[in-house]
């Protein structure tokens, strides 16, 4: 700033004009970092509350599995014991068998041997009926198969097993969500595979992957390659949006369903699709929909929505992916929540069962 006035009050006052507003830059410039302090200072404290509230749920499926495999061996341990007092019991009616018959020999060889002493008369007179008790004596008791304990039974494949059966009893989701990109307004279930519309509005970071304006929540996984297909259970809701977005989408503010989105929708009692190539199509549907399956063909650039129950295709859309895209739900509605489904697990090593 060029002072023409050589008074010195003069540049002195434009000095501090001049300063001043330098002053108040800095003064605005530290208030916005001490509030931009007290908001790293809250991410902290969620960081410390998620940590906890993460290693809880880990402590809690991990003692599930613990207990599977204890209730497991068991089992297990019990079948074997109940095998070895059956066997045991063979065993000892089979050693009756064998004192009952050692003693009806010891008994005949006791007879024998005092026939043998007697007198010539004695000897020839019961020589016959000793002959034939001789010859009519029971055959030697033998040992059966299947007497011992079946270890193959319990110590075959023993690891497999209880992994297959295993598999029976737990599930998999082919998607799980991200809570750190959920609108405060929006709650996830435990296992992260189901999003409902809260109450009220949670006090959650800002971070950037957040939503902050729609009641969205990305998948915790992006794809950039292959096919993926998953149900969700939409039920009751009467106001849902399900598909997909790029990764770069902007998720503050207004503008995320503006731009690079496939989706279907339900609100008002109409359904309607959208992309960038074909916006607001409204489409029908012969019976309400209960659940809505979403097929991704990335490297044919491909997005389909169809009903898993009728098997009735609802919209199919033609793009060229060229970034990772995410799954995205929606939910503007209490009635329900929407549901990531299980799918059935299969297992390929049949012939180790």
């Amino acid at each position: 700033m060029t002072i023409i006035n050589s008074d010195p009050s003069v540049k002195c006052f434009h000095y501090k004009e001049e300063l001043n507003t330098a002053l108040k830059s800095l003064q605005q410039k530290l208030k916005h970092n001490e509030e931009k302090k007290g908001e790293f200072e809250e991410t902290a404290q969620h960081i410390n509350s998620q940590a906890e509230h993460t290693e809880r749920q880990i402590k809690e499926e991990f003692e599930k599995l613990h207990q599977f495999l204890r209730d497991e061996e068991e089992a297990t341990i019990t079948a074997l014991r109940e095998e070895e007092e059956e066997k045991k019991q063979r065993m000892k009616e089979k050693l009756e068998e064998m004192n009952t018959h050692i003693s009806a020999l010891s008994h005949t060889i006791r007879d024998m041997e005092e026939m043998m002493k007697d007198n010539d008369v004695s000897f020839l007179k019961n020589f016959k009926a000793s002959m034939e008790r001789v010859q009519i004596s029971q055959p030697d008791p033998r040992m059966s198969s299947g007497a011992l304990i079946h270890v193959s039974r319990y110590l075959g494949n023993l690891p497999f097993r209880v992994w297959k059966k295993m598999l029976e009893t737990v599930q998999h989701t082919p998607l799980t969500l991200d809570p750190n990109t959920a609108d405060p307004c929006l709650t996830l279930s435990a296992d992260l595979t189901s999003v409902s519309l809260s109450d009220g509005d949670k006090t959650l970071p800002d971070n950037p992957e957040r939503f902050d304006w729609y009641r969205c929540v990305l998948g915790s996984e992006g794809f950039n390659s292959g096919t993926h297909c998953w149900d969700v259970e939409v039920g009751d809701n009467t106001r849902w949006i399900l598909g997909i977005t790029t990764g770069s989408n902007q998720r503050k503010g207004k503008d995320f369903l503006k731009s690079n989105i496939w989706c279907v929708w339900y609100m008002n009692s109409k359904y309607s699709s959208e992309s960038p190539e074909h916006p607001g199509t409204v489409f029908t549907v012969k019976q309400k929909l209960q659940r809505v399956r979403v097929q991704l063909d990335y490297d044919r650039g491909t997005v389909s929505f169809s009903d898993p129950v009728t098997k009735d295709c609802l919209c199919r859309f033609r793009t060229s992916f060229t970034e990772t895209v995410f799954p995205f739900l929606s939910n503007v509605c209490k009635t329900s929540p929407l549901r990531i489904l299980p799918v059935k697990l299969f297992i390929t090593a049949e012939n180790h069962s």
